[in-house]
């Protein structure tokens, strides 16, 4: 039952529930935080639906479990899925946010969500991120009428918890599997394997899918330290800010360049203006339309 449907029958009783993530290591696609809740009651019946940590169990299992939680009046779940541009975009602005700071947050979010909609949570159970002493009296601080269990392997110690990591798992795989590039390059295509690092299928998309000016297609995490190695033919691009607040203003313009170097991408020689405005060794979209540089207007 998702927590946007009617309020069940149990919602008044004391609840329990469980939080775990998918995606957390892969240079592509989202990270999904997913969490299972039910009354306390039900927690006996809970540890007999053979859940597990979803790590375990092969992909045909996960979507035949999802599916009977799903269509079990007795559980509710709910995911925040985050999409690789905010991860990127959190991860490299000036006032980063790291990953367990934005995993701490998605956890956070859904114990909210579950709350507003009249669930009445009395304990919680979270596959820890970060040390767990610390994470516990986080969650404690900003929940204090719930009790809480932070613990290593949380997944398959708990059936709540692993209840919750099939949501996550299940989630992410079928985002990943019906994703559309937001990208419309030739010869693009979405056979990128797992989207770990090591995975020699996602190296080799990797590879395929750079782009010496854009980087790489959305899908990918660009503040992922993978992402490094293939910058060697990345050109420099610079940007022009008007914060005259930010660190680096030369102060006469209230401007300050900004180099794709300060992400993580090295540059190359630029090319001289008469190359780029010959249109050799473009961009292929600026020269399908024959699009030039101007230097006066």
């Amino acid at each position: 039952m998702e927590s946007e449907t009617a309020l069940p029958k149990w919602a008044s009783k004391p609840c329990i529930m469980g939080i775990d993530e998918a995606g957390r290591g892969p240079v592509l696609g989202p990270m999904v935080y997913g969490c299972l809740y039910c009354a306390r009651s039900y927690q006996k019946t809970l540890s007999t639906l053979k859940f597990a940590d979803s790590k375990t169990l092969k992909e045909e299992k996960r979507e035949e479990l999802f599916e009977n939680l799903k269509a079990d009046e007795s559980i509710g779940w709910a995911v925040d899925v985050i999409d690789p541009r905010e991860l990127s975009s959190k991860m490299l602005k000036k006032n980063k946010i790291n990953l367990n700071e934005i995993s701490h947050d998605s956890a956070m979010g859904l114990i909210r969500k579950v709350l507003s909609i009249g669930i009445l949570l009395t304990e919680v159970y979270v596959d820890t991120v970060g040390d767990a002493e610390k994470y516990k009296v986080k969650l404690s601080e900003r929940f204090p009428n719930i009790k809480f269990v932070v613990a290593k392997k949380a997944d398959s110690l708990y059936p709540v918890v692993s209840g919750a990591s099939i949501v996550a798992k299940v989630t992410r795989d079928r985002a990943l599997r019906d994703w559309v590039l937001d990208e419309t390059a030739a010869n693009m295509h979405t056979t990128f394997g797992s989207g770990y690092p090591g995975d020699p299928q996602t190296k080799a998309w990797l590879e395929d899918h750079k782009h010496s000016i854009f980087g790489f297609p959305t899908l990918v995490r660009f503040s992922w330290g993978t992402c490094t190695s293939y910058s060697k033919d990345m050109v420099e691009v610079l940007w022009e800010t008007d914060d005259a607040d930010e660190d680096g203003s030369d102060g006469r313009t209230g401007k300050r360049q900004l180099k794709l170097t300060n992400v993580g991408f090295t540059p190359v020689k630029r090319k001289s203006e008469e190359t780029e405005s010959s249109g050799k060794g473009r961009c292929k979209f600026f020269q399908a339309r024959k699009l030039e540089l101007l230097s006066h207007f």
